[in-house]
């Protein structure tokens, strides 16, 4: 089990581990934490350890065949100016998979990395009174 000092890991199964990196370091503020050439790498963020899993890494081949579409699970990054991040990546030249979606907790949209996989950028509300969670 993990401990509360370690990181919480995610393992996104993509296409071109090398592009994976390139994209979750330019664009999203990850830092390159480990590399095993095209099969596997590792960047984090906060607690947040992003396993890139490409074709021949263990990790995509022990996945069923019947699993392998990426876009129905996303990671959450929380940010504090949603459209300036939105402004920021469409000058970079990405595309967003959403519109903006706004509800009670806050606004967000989608973001999609090179494989597919899915990119959650949440602004929450700004709250009065009780605190409350994200969605």
């Amino acid at each position: 089990m993990t401990g509360p000092d370690e990181y919480a890991s995610v393992r996104y199964l993509v296409d071109d581990v090398q592009g994976a990196v390139d994209f979750y370091t330019t664009h999203l503020g990850f830092q390159l934490r480990t590399t095993a050439g095209p099969a596997f790498a590792d960047v984090v963020r906060g607690p947040l350890r992003l396993l890139l899993s490409g074709p021949a890494s263990s990790g995509a081949r022990a996945t069923p065949k019947d699993a392998t579409t990426p876009g129905r699970n996303r990671i959450h990054l929380t940010v504090d100016d949603l459209d300036a991040e939105i402004d920021r990546h469409r000058g970079a030249g990405l595309s967003f998979r959403s519109d903006v979606v706004s509800g009670p907790g806050g606004r967000q949209i989608l973001l999609a990395d090179p494989a597919g996989n899915l990119i959650e950028l949440f602004q929450p509300a700004r709250q009065t009174g009780a605190a409350t969670t994200t969605p």
